[in-house]
Order: structure tokens, then C-alpha cells, then sequence
């Protein structure tokens, strides 16, 4: 952490109340992103293989994150829409039916947890703020960060907004390596290699999404 001169006029005592508190139930769902992935494969006719093809991901590694052995990072589910033809926040979120969505702090959905590729270390937990929208572009998270002593650099389509909200964050942004405190911000091209981790400990983010 900086010193008191680099803190942000923003006070974050009341940070629970202010924005609530992920769950231990978060793993509740996670389940649900894998059954997703197998559905849309399936309505495609698309073998893991063929799938393995058009992602580069191995047919080791989707038939872990189909049968719930790995859950997905984000990078990694917005790759499977694309070859998928689907939005990415069908898979993560399911398909919204509104024009708009206020979403209450006790009414925040629970989308899942993310793990490495070997699925023995969690990397994240995270719940969607506006599920119900249909059609939607963007997916707003709040993101309950893990530290991680792997570097698992993700690239992918899209555009990626982060506001730190508590607790210490390293990022990595191609051969640069930031450590951001509550109330800093990042916006960058997701397509440029990155990492996202807590430093020590847990931290919890703000994230926004674009698909592109």
C-alpha cells in the first residue's frame, strides 16, 4: 500500500455496508456455466473437438470446465462465445428479458466462482449486477479477488474497466506490472495480455465488460 499522500478522498470503513458482501454460497451456480457451455456446443452440433479448433483451447481443458472440474476464467468464457455464436452473458449470467435492470444489493446474482487451468486454486468469485437485460453488450460484475501467485495471462476481444473498491490489486498489462489501491482505476483493449489478482489476501473490484 502507498502512503497516506497517494490515498484516494474516499473513505471505505463502511465498505461492507456500503456494497455488501460476496458470499461463501458464491459457488452456488458455478455449476450452471459449464452446463451452458455444453448446451450451446450441443445446439451448434459441434464436437469438443471442433470446438477445440476454433478456440485453442485443449479437449482436456473443455471437458473439465463441461463437467465443472474447472470453472472458467472470464477471458476464457468470452473466447467459448465467440466460436459459439453466443453473448457472453448467456453463458455466464443466462439470457435477460428487460429493458433495464436496478439491481438492490440483496437481490446482486451469484454467477460463479473462477479457478487456474488445473482447477486447484480459486482466482475469483464473482456476481453479475445486471443479469436481466436483454441483449446487453457490457457485463457489470462485482468481483471478489483471490491472490494468485500464477500469472495466467488472458487475452480476448472486448474492452475491460476495473474500479478497485477494497484491499490491494496486482495488475499486469503486457510487460507492465501495477499495483492499484481503492479508488483507482483502469481501463485497457482486453486484447493486450493481462493478469488481475488481490496482492495479498482477498480484494474486491468493480469490473465492466464489453464484448466488442
Amino acid at each position: 500500500m502507498g502512503d497516506n499522500a497517494r490515498n484516494p478522498h474516499i473513505y471505505f470503513d463502511d465498505f461492507e455496508e456500503l456494497t455488501g458482501k460476496i458470499p461463501a454460497s458464491a459457488e452456488a451456480g458455478a455449476e450452471e456455466v459449464g452446463d451452458r457451455i455444453k448446451m450451446l456446443r450441443e445446439e451448434k452440433g459441434l464436437s469438443i473437438e471442433e470446438l477445440s479448433k476454433l478456440t485453442g483451447f485443449d479437449v482436456e481443458l473443455l471437458q473439465r470446465i463441461e463437467n465443472d472440474e474447472v470453472q472458467p476464467q472470464l477471458g476464457t468464457v468470452i473466447k467459448l462465445s465467440k466460436a459459439l455464436d453466443s453473448a457472453f452473458g448467456r453463458i455466464v449470467s443466462g439470457v435477460g428479458d428487460k429493458l433495464y435492470s436496478i439491481t438492490r444489493k440483496d437481490d446482486r446474482k451469484v454467477i460463479s466462482r473462477s479457478t487456474s487451468q488445473k482447477g486447484r486454486k480459486k482466482l475469483y468469485t464473482y456476481m453479475s449486477l445486471a443479469p436481466e437485460v436483454k441483449g446487453r453488450s457490457m457485463e457489470a460484475m462485482l468481483v471478489q479477488l483471490e491472490e494468485s501467485p500464477e500469472e495466467e495471462l488472458s487475452v480476448h476481444d472486448g474492452e475491460e474497466f476495473i474500479y478497485v473498491l477494497d484491499g490491494a490489486v496486482a495488475l499486469t498489462i503486457g510487460k507492465d506490472a501495477f499495483e492499484l489501491e481503492p479508488g483507482d482505476s483502469v481501463y485497457y483493449l482486453s486484447t493486450t495480455p493481462h493478469f488481475i489478482s488481490a496482492k495479498s489476501g482477498r480484494a474486491t473490484i468493480l469490473a465492466v465488460l464489453y464484448e466488442g
